[in-house]
C-alpha cells in the first residue's frame, strides 16, 4: 500500500513538470479553462437571472391569481367571437361574491389618452382602470393622499391616483393632491400618490408615468367589447389549487358551460409560472452542462495527447524508476496524477476567469443581473468534471507507461 509521503512527492513532481513547461501546460489545459469558464459564466447569469425573477415573483405575491379569456384549440372563431370569450366585469363581481378563497380581486384595463396638466400635454399615455382592491392585488399603497373607495367606483366619480414619474412628466406639485388634470377632455382630481416600484414583470416596466381612474369611469371611454383582464390574490398560497377551482367553478357557472364543456377562459395562479420558469432554468442549467462537455472532451483529448508526448520523453526515467524498485501501479499513479494535476489548476484557473466574467455581468447597465454570482456547487461541480476528465484521459498515457519494459526504457534515445 502506497504511504502519504508517495502523494505528496507524486503531486509535488507534478506541479514541477508544469511549471516545467508552463507554456505547453497551459494551451494543453486551455480547453479545460475555457469550458469551466464559460460554463460557470452563464450558470451565474442564470442565478442572477433566476434571483431577479423569483424576487419580482415574490414581490408580486405567491397568492396571486389571473383570470385571461381563452378561445379553444382550433376552434373557429366565429363560433367563439371575442364578445363571447372576453372576461367581463358581471363576472369578475361573481368571483368577489361568490369565492371564499378569494381575498381581493381587481378587473385592469387600460386605454391610451392625452393628458393635460397646466401648459403640459402628454399624448399616449396610459390610463389605468383599476378597483380599489388593487392595492392589496399588487402590494402598491398610495403614499400621499388616499386609495379610492367603493363610492368612487360605484360613483363613477372622475378622480385619479398618480405616481411620481406622473408627476415628473406633467410637471406637478410634489404633493399634488388636490389638483386636477385633463383626461382624455374631462377633468380629474388627483385624490393620491401612489407608490412607484422599479419592477419589470411580464415585459411591463412599471417605473414610467402611471395615472389610475376608477374602473367604472374607464370602461365608459371605450368601446362596448373592451380588453380587460383579471387580477387576483388568494388568501394563502396553500390556497391556490383550491382556489382555482373555485374561480374556475364560478365562471363555469357565469358562462352556462355544462359539465364536459370546453372552457372559454383560463385561471392560472403565480406559482405555476415559477414552476415554469424554474424548469426553464434548469433546461438552460442542463444546455450549459452539454456545452462544458464537449469543451472538456476537447480539453481531454488535448491532455492525452500531450501525456502521451511526455511517456514518450521520460522513457529512459520511467526505465530508471522501474530498475530502482518502483512497481507499475507506482509509475501509473504517478502519471495519472500528472494529468488530474493538470486538470485541477486548468479548472482552477476557469473558475477564477468565470467569476470574473460574473463580476463584470453585475455592471452591465440595464441588464438586471446584480444577483449574478457561481454557487458553490457550480465550483464543486467545476472541479469534479476537471478531475474526472483527468482520470479518463489521463488512464491511457499512464498505463502506457505503468507497462513499459525497464531494460527497453533504458535503451531508449
Amino acid at each position: 500500500m502506497l504511504n502519504p509521503l508517495f502523494w505528496l512527492q507524486a503531486i509535488s513532481l507534478a506541479f514541477s513538470q508544469i511549471w516545467a513547461n508552463k507554456s505547453r501546460a497551459f494551451l494543453t489545459a486551455l480547453g479545460i479553462i475555457v469550458g469551466v469558464a464559460s460554463t460557470t459564466a452563464v450558470i451565474a447569469a442564470l442565478t442572477g437571472l433566476r434571483g431577479k425573477v423569483l424576487s419580482e415573483f415574490e414581490s408580486v405575491g405567491a397568492s396571486k391569481f389571473f383570470v385571461f379569456p381563452n378561445r379553444p384549440d382550433n376552434a373557429p372563431r366565429n363560433m367563439y367571437p371575442w364578445e363571447k370569450i372576453r372576461v367581463t366585469p358581471e363576472e369578475v363581481n361573481a368571483i368577489r361574491d361568490e369565492c371564499t378563497l378569494v381575498k381581493a380581486v381587481t378587473p385592469i384595463t387600460e386605454v391610451g389618452l392625452t393628458v393635460e396638466a397646466g401648459d403640459r400635454m402628454i399624448e399616449g399615455i396610459t390610463i389605468s382602470g383599476i378597483w380599489p382592491d388593487w392595492h392589496v392585488v399588487q402590494n402598491r399603497f398610495v403614499q400621499e393622499g388616499r386609495p379610492f373607495t367603493q363610492i368612487d367606483e360605484d360613483g363613477e366619480r372622475q378622480v385619479c391616483l398618480v405616481n411620481a414619474d406622473a408627476i415628473t412628466e406633467l410637471n406637478l406639485p410634489l404633493n399634488p393632491v388636490g389638483e386636477a388634470i385633463i383626461i382624455g377632455g374631462r377633468r380629474f382630481a388627483i385624490v393620491g400618490v401612489v407608490e412607484t416600484t422599479q419592477a419589470r414583470f411580464f415585459g411591463m416596466n412599471t417605473s414610467s408615468a402611471e395615472i389610475f381612474i376608477p374602473f367604472s369611469v374607464a370602461a365608459k371611454l371605450q368601446d362596448r367589447n373592451f380588453f380587460m383582464r383579471v387580477e387576483g390574490m388568494f388568501t394563502s398560497p396553500e390556497a391556490a389549487e383550491e382556489g382555482q377551482d373555485e374561480v374556475r367553478f364560478v365562471m363555469r357557472r357565469a358562462r352556462g358551460i355544462e359539465p364536459g364543456g370546453v372552457e372559454t377562459f383560463q385561471v392560472a395562479a403565480i406559482d405555476r409560472f415559477i414552476e415554469q420558469f424554474k424548469a426553464l432554468a434548469t433546461g438552460i442549467t442542463a444546455i450549459a452542462g452539454g456545452i462544458v462537455g464537449i469543451s472538456l472532451l476537447v480539453g481531454g483529448i488535448g491532455i492525452m495527447n500531450i501525456m502521451l508526448v511526455s511517456v514518450s520523453e521520460r522513457t529512459r526515467e520511467i526505465g530508471l524508476r522501474k530498475a530502482v524498485g518502483a512497481t507499475p501501479m507506482a509509475i501509473l499513479l504517478q502519471f495519472l496524477l500528472e494529468a488530474v494535476t493538470l486538470c485541477l489548476v486548468g479548472g482552477f484557473i476557469g473558475i477564477a476567469v468565470g467569476r470574473l466574467a460574473a463580476f463584470g455581468l453585475t455592471k452591465i447597465p440595464g441588464a438586471q443581473l446584480e444577483q449574478a454570482d457561481i454557487p458553490f456547487w457550480a465550483v464543486a461541480l467545476s472541479f469534479a468534471f476537471s478531475a474526472a476528465t483527468g482520470v479518463i484521459f489521463g488512464m491511457f498515457p499512464a498505463i502506457k507507461a505503468s507497462r513499459l519494459d525497464p531494460i527497453e526504457a533504458l535503451r531508449h534515445e
